[in-house]
């Protein structure tokens, strides 16, 4: 088992654990859970070795093997295959003891060495490492490709594969779900199921710490709280002690009664649609935890727009996708991924987005944020359609030489030029007191954004996005930076937000709290569709295994 005992903790002058105490068992599954800064990451450092506690004591196993993700991006020619078949090590120490077996010309050796090939699983670790990397989203052709032919994000993912293919006593992830999209989450949370060693996760998504954990460790104070359940049964938990701080409780009041107003509000409009249903149900867990919410360090609203124009937009026989590159030979045709489609976006909608990693979802989100014109077809928008856009890379619309301030400037002229905005110029105050809502303060307001943290870079894209005062929100894959309180927040705020939202996100939390109806774009077309997120979720491992025999 691992056991911390009064351990201290620092990184400089700052003391993340305080005489922390706690004791994992072998095979627990493990949520580590805290604000920003609070720790979580150095808690990892302390488990591989790579920090040491200034006091108390700390032991795990000796004899455990551990695997976690390389967080450097990889840089190699080796194909997807061999790159990850490489994070086993029992089977890279057999193929090493077998080299040497064979140089040394010593039979019994020989013999040993290869029945010890034989129990790494020499036989099978190529099956075993496609199996990984199809399940998290690669295509059969990219299988052989050179790992250098990924972007960022798909290298991350290689980087998972090869964590999983390690065999290993203890597992440690630090946000696995980043870089996922839905159905390669739904797979890796079955993996992770069925993992048999103890496996500690920091994540900043609900549903899947509630689908894989069932343990939670709190980092709280500087101190470690464990709890026995899942995330879910924690906040339950939480909520029940805060409830019991009654001065907590009555300088939260205003917050409750906010929340409550908006609960009420949209459980009231509610239809008995399956999707407005599932969404009932993630209100009324909002309600319940309603103290934790209350006690989050970040809260935010979207402005009431200045109209709503219905339709929003329509399209007709529109097809979506890439023109050819620029250094494509004449006559190129472009790229289409998604084709004929006929739909409309109505003043109020809620609609989540749903389809395999590269149906088209951020294709169709970015020709309707104008960053892609139509293949063909016609869109037409509503007059004085306003819209705020967050792009999937929030770095597609920030500099990084460029402070929050200087953001700020150049969108308020350009929104003064394009006549949407009664901003005076030379009120920087008035901008420097909107970032300050956002927890941009003091220095951080002159701080070029390159070196921002992922949430900090997001937390400035929606800044800028409800500074527009938009009617219709077009948000890519809105939480990938963002910690558990931001997404409450984030959810609070849109409910509350009168324009019309389309989301696309791996987060099923917010996705049922948000959304009333999906639509799904799949094989280069969009439908309705017509069940829940559960349904989804059984729709995606059903493509999947039909996929995998496919392949």
């Amino acid at each position: 088992m691992i056991t911390l005992k009064n351990v201290t903790l620092r990184r400089g002058a700052k003391v993340l654990l305080d005489s922390a105490s706690v004791t994992l068992n072998p095979g627990e599954k493990v949520g580590l859970v805290g604000r920003n800064g609070a720790g979580k990451s150095s808690l990892f450092g302390l488990l591989n070795g790579s920090l040491h506690e200034d006091a108390g004591d700390y032991s795990i196993p000796s004899q455990w093997h551990m695997a976690q993700v390389a967080q450097d991006m990889p840089e190699t020619e080796q194909s997807a295959t061999d790159f990850v078949i490489e994070g086993d090590t029992v089977l890279l120490a057999a193929q090493r003891e077998v080299a040497a077996a064979e140089a040394s010309d010593d039979g019994m050796r020989m013999a040993h060495a290869y029945m010890e090939l034989h129990d790494a699983g020499a036989h099978d670790a190529e099956a075993r490492a496609q199996a990984l990397i199809l399940g998290l989203g690669f295509k059969v052709s990219e299988l052989s490709q050179p790992v250098n032919s990924f972007s960022g994000g798909w290298r991350m993912r290689l980087q998972l594969a090869r964590a999983l293919m390690c065999p290993s006593d203890l597992l440690l992830l630090d946000e696995p779900t980043n870089h996922l999209d839905l159905d390669a989450l739904v797979w890796l949370e079955a993996w992770l199921k069925r993992y048999a060693g103890t496996l500690i996760v920091i994540s900043h998504d609900r549903e899947f710490l509630d689908a894989i954990t069932s343990v939670t460790l709190h980092i709280d104070n500087a101190r470690l709280v464990r709890y026995g359940g899942n995330y879910s049964t924690f906040e339950d938990m939480r909520a029940e002690q805060m409830l019991l701080q009654q001065a907590a409780v009555a300088k939260q009041a205003d917050k409750i009664a906010h929340l409550q107003k908006f609960i009420d509000r949209f459980k009231a409009k509610a239809s008995k649609a399956k999707q407005a249903q599932s969404r009932v149900k993630a209100l009324e867990r909002m309600e319940k935890i309603a103290p934790v919410l209350a006690d989050a360090e970040f809260s935010f609203e979207f402005q009431e727009p200045a109209n709503l124009p219905n339709p929003m937009l329509a399209m007709a026989d529109v097809s979506v996708g890439y023109p050819p590159p620029d250094d494509a030979p004449a006559g190129t045709p472009p790229t289409t991924i998604v084709r004929n489609i006929n739909r409309s976006v109505h003043a109020g909608q809620r609609l989540g987005i749903l389809g395999a990693n590269g149906q088209g979802k951020s294709t169709l989100v970015k020709t309707v944020a104008r960053a892609l014109a139509p293949i063909s077809g016609e869109l037409t928008e509503g007059k004085g359609l306003n819209i705020g856009y967050f792009a999937q890379q929030e770095l597609d619309v920030l500099r990084p030489a460029d402070t929050p301030m200087e953001h700020m400037i150049r969108l308020a002229k350009d929104t003064i030029a394009a006549g949407r905005s009664g901003w005076v110029a030379g009120r920087e105050q008035d901008l420097r007191s909107f970032l300050g809502t956002f927890n941009f303060s003091g220095d951080m307001v002159k701080q070029p954004v390159g070196t921002m943290s992922g949430g900090e870079k997001a937390r400035l894209v929606l800044c800028m996005i409800v500074w527009q005062r938009p009617n219709l929100l077009l948000l890519d894959e809105p939480t990938n930076h963002l910690d558990l309180s931001t997404r409450e927040a984030l959810s609070v705020a849109l409910n509350e937000f009168e324009g019309t939202v389309m989301l696309v996100s791996h987060d099923r939390a917010l996705l049922r709290a948000v959304c009333d109806e999906f639509w799904l774009v799949t094989r280069g077309g969009i439908e309705p569709f017509d069940g829940d997120l559960d349904d989804y979720q059984r729709f995606l491992l059903n493509e999947a295994k039909r996929a995998r025999e496919a392949a």
